[in-house]
């Protein structure tokens, strides 16, 4: 007996834990920086540095990076800022660690108060989704023979996805920013923001090619003793190593802007106007072939009984892959501010997703944008100060119909965002969000994983029927009926003059047995 075999590799994620822990601690200011005042915003971030299993807990190790913009009592600036690092260790109950560990901080949230000019009083929420990634090899028989016994059999065609690479890698970015026009020379660095605004993706051979755009967001202390502040796109390219890889190829993609800093440079005139930025985006991927599958799916022999041991499989079919944007325009009253904005320096934005529910032509994704914005204000002593708020959002996923069992993997990042002053008292928010949201189906199937036989004995050869005469239901097949009756579809086709080999409900056919004696 010889099996013909071809090899189909699944990626499986069981359910992600989404867990969230606090922090609190004090953070000194340095001897080398002003007295605090009042604090204008608070950052944070938070870095895994060790991630372990055991006992059905996994244990985060890592820090969280604050930083800190203030309003100086006393200094050579209205506003200074400070960095700190607070430790964590978090223990998250994970049923089933199969595979490997895919932990992805998800939110973070940190509050800055004041105790006295010297001390501050950090508070950090942060959010973090805990999962595991298995990559499954499933062996598929495509095909039996035996040089003994003929075998009938029937195949099914399915196109299922085939993984063809599952891997992390880093992306370096160094880029340069120039302050333009007007702008006076850096002193000093007194606050920076680096996201990643956009990450685009396309399968190349042996690679994956990467565009993308930070966006730079630097408050300085200029030689002059002022504050200024300049805001720039800063797009960027690379590839990821993906041997084998081709254009007919499909992904799902994971980035994390991880590490990211800002340093000021002189330019070619010895002038401090150039903003270096060097950063690591961490990349996790999978890459898939679409494979045209022959499944074996049944077989039967003449001369002896198959007793087929088979046992189901679950791989995956493709869908749709849907690279989306959503537009959000909100006008928003802000009283509590009025007369008081001057210009707004700079905005930022995060994305809750709150809801996702399957919908007839695809996913109803519900959510919120929460937005702030850094602002000038008519004040010498503080001239600068923060707004937050939210903005809802509701947007409709375009997937095709969905279908019994469809699966998906929903990312999304803020791509574009604007806040504009429409008069002294409101303002008006532009967004794009950006979602890429990959569906599939499961394909599950029979495998046939190994045949034995059994002999006919002549007495119940001898009592099956020579001739049957049928009447074709509903559901029937020739491959049902010849199998039933012992026979070939062949032979049906032929005593019936069945030149199409098609039969429909209502037909009235004969069937012979095959004698392999007589015919």
């Amino acid at each position: 007996m010889e099996y013909q075999t071809e090899r189909i590799q699944t990626c499986q994620t069981k359910e992600k834990v989404t867990d969230q822990f606090y922090l609190n601690q004090d953070l000194n200011v340095p001897d080398a920086k002003p007295d605090v005042a009042r604090v204008i915003l608070a950052s944070g971030k938070a870095v895994l540095e060790d991630v372990r299993f055991a006992d059905h807990y996994v244990k985060l190790t890592g820090k969280l990076k604050v930083q800190v913009l203030y309003a100086a009592g006393e200094g050579e600036y209205p506003a200074a800022s400070l960095e700190g690092r607070i430790p964590f260790e978090e223990m998250v109950y994970l049923e089933e660690a199969d595979g490997s560990l895919v932990v992805t901080p998800v939110s973070t949230e940190v509050t800055a108060a004041v105790i006295n000019s010297r001390k501050l009083e950090i508070k950090g929420a942060v959010e973090i989704s805990v999962g595991t990634e298995t990559i499954c090899e499933n062996k598929i028989v495509t095909d039996i023979s035996d040089e003994e016994i003929p075998l009938y059999k029937k195949y099914k065609d399915m196109d299922v996805l085939n993984v063809h690479a599952a891997k992390k890698d880093v992306l370096r970015i160094r880029e340069e920013a120039s302050l333009q026009g007007t702008r006076e020379n850096i002193d000093t660095l007194l606050w920076t923001d680096i996201t990643l605004r956009k990450f685009d993706t396309r399968i190349a051979e042996d690679q994956i090619t990467v565009q993308g755009e930070l966006l730079l967001f630097c408050l300085y202390g200029t030689e002059n003793g002022k504050t200024d502040w300049t805001e720039q796109t800063l797009p960027f390219e690379g590839t990821l190593a993906c041997g084998g890889a081709e254009s007919s190829m499909y992904h799902q993609i994971w980035p994390e802007l991880t590490e990211v800093s800002a340093e000021p440079q002189m330019d070619e005139d010895g002038q401090m106007r150039l903003i270096a930025v060097d950063g690591a985006v961490e990349v996790r991927y999978v890459v898939y072939k679409e494979t045209r599958l022959r499944l074996l799916e049944d077989l039967y022999a003449l001369e002896q009984t198959c007793i087929p041991e088979k046992k189901e499989m679950r791989l995956h079919s493709l869908l749709m892959q849907n690279h989306s944007k959503c537009k959000v325009a909100e006008q928003l009253s802000l009283p509590e501010i009025k007369d008081a904005i001057l210009q707004i320096c700079h905005s930022s934005a995060r994305i809750q997703v709150d809801s996702v529910e399957k919908a007839r032509e695809g996913l109803q994704i519900e959510g919120l944008l929460h937005v702030n914005f850094l602002y000038l204000k008519a004040d010498d002593q503080t001239p600068y100060d923060t707004w937050q708020g939210m903005v809802p959002f509701s947007y409709l996923l375009e997937g095709g119909d969905a279908e019994e069992g469809m699966e998906y993997d929903l990312t999304w990042m803020t791509e574009q965002l604007s806040v504009s002053l429409l008069g002294s008292d409101e303002i008006e928010v532009r967004a794009v969000l950006a979602f890429q949201c990959f569906f599939w189906r499961p394909a599950v199937l029979s495998n046939i994983e190994e045949i034995t036989f059994q002999k006919i004995s002549q007495e119940e050869q001898e009592k099956r029927p020579g001739i049957t005469g049928y009447i074709v239901r509903n559901g029937d097949s020739l491959w049902d009926l010849a199998k039933r009756y012992q026979t070939t579809q062949e032979s049906i086709c032929k005593v019936n003059g069945l030149e199409d080999g098609e039969i429909k409900t209502g037909d009235k056919i004969l069937i012979f047995k095959e004698n392999m004696s007589i015919l």
